[in-house]
């Protein structure tokens, strides 16, 4: 009995480790290939992503919490490359039409003076004057924009008088309004000290001037506040004008961007100025930011900076 006893307990280990092996192989398996079509899914969206297919999306395995980690932040990766190739696009378009128009002017009036149907004259050559300038500061502006957004920007930060900033910033451009016929309101109180580069801000403040009396129109009027805001100080810039539409809001401090009302290009400009003074103000640790009620209702931008104490 005991001898069968001992055989029955070796042939029953036997077989449960056999079964066990089995049992264990084939779980080693089922999981492996699930993990292997996994990677397969992951490398197939990537191999998609360099061919330029940005859609390209990595469902969830269902293996758990680092698997679906691993899935939600290769597609994050895929929508930011999406958006980023969308923008570059985009830019470059826009690019290449606010070229087209200058250089098409130079042409035809290089053109007419060699056909002899115009002469080289002072008009002719002012012509040509504005359009080779309007490329020089298209060409500035993109180079002071990817500076900005890179971090390349030669930033002197000294505490400065907050208030006097906005003040030299509206008496730069207060001949300009008065050209137009459209009223500068100065309303500036003592918010203490802000530590920034004076130039630059003063270059941020002159943007948002200028493209507030861009689409202001005669008679009208644009606000120039300063005002201490908690530990912030804050500039406010608020015109009568256009008005913005909700679902263009987002989207004026991108590059080139125009709604097709308020920033249409026949108001002239780059359309970098604003984001350039988004870069500027984010070098400074401080914020931008944009309302308006809507179309015919005005627009107002705020820059907050943080005070110096």
């Amino acid at each position: 009995m005991e001898e069968a006893f001992a055989s029955a307990l070796l042939i029953s280990i036997a077989l449960a480790l056999v079964a066990s092996v089995l049992a264990a192989l084939a779980v080693s398996w089922y999981f492996s290939r699930r993990v292997q079509r996994s990677i397969g899914n992951v490398a197939d969206a990537a191999s998609q992503i360099a061919a330029g297919r940005y859609d390209a999306r990595v469902p969830d395995p269902g293996l758990g919490g680092e698997f679906a980690t691993l899935a939600l932040t290769y597609n994050r990766l895929a929508e930011r490359l999406e958006a980023t190739e969308s923008t570059r696009r985009s830019m470059l378009a826009d690019l290449a039409h606010e070229m087209r128009t200058p250089l098409a002017t130079i042409d035809a009036h290089l053109e007419a003076v060699e056909d002899g149907v115009r002469t080289l004259d002072d008009d002719t050559l002012d012509v040509i004057r504005d359009s080779t300038g309007r490329l020089g500061r298209l060409a500035e502006d993109m180079a002071a924009v990817s500076r900005a957004e890179e971090g390349g920007l030669d930033i002197t930060l000294q505490p400065v008088v907050a208030a006097d900033v906005a003040a030299a910033a509206a008496e730069v451009a207060r001949d300009r309004y008065a050209a137009k016929g459209v009223h500068l309101d100065v309303q500036l109180a003592d918010a203490g000290q802000v530590r920034v580069d004076a130039d630059r801000l003063a270059q941020v403040l002159g943007n948002l001037l200028e493209n507030a009396l861009r689409h202001t129109p005669t008679d009208g009027t644009v606000t120039l506040t300063c005002r201490r805001v908690d530990r912030w100080v804050e500039y406010q810039v608020t015109d009568t004008g256009e008005g913005v539409a909700a679902d263009h809001l987002p989207h004026l401090f991108d590059r080139f961007y125009r709604a097709d009302t308020a920033r249409d290009r026949e108001h002239g400009g780059s359309g970098i100025g604003l984001a350039i003074a988004k870069a500027l103000v984010e070098a400074h640790g401080g914020g931008i930011s944009v309302t308006s009620p809507g179309p015919g209702h005005g627009t107002t931008f705020r820059v907050r900076l943080p005070d110096h104490r």
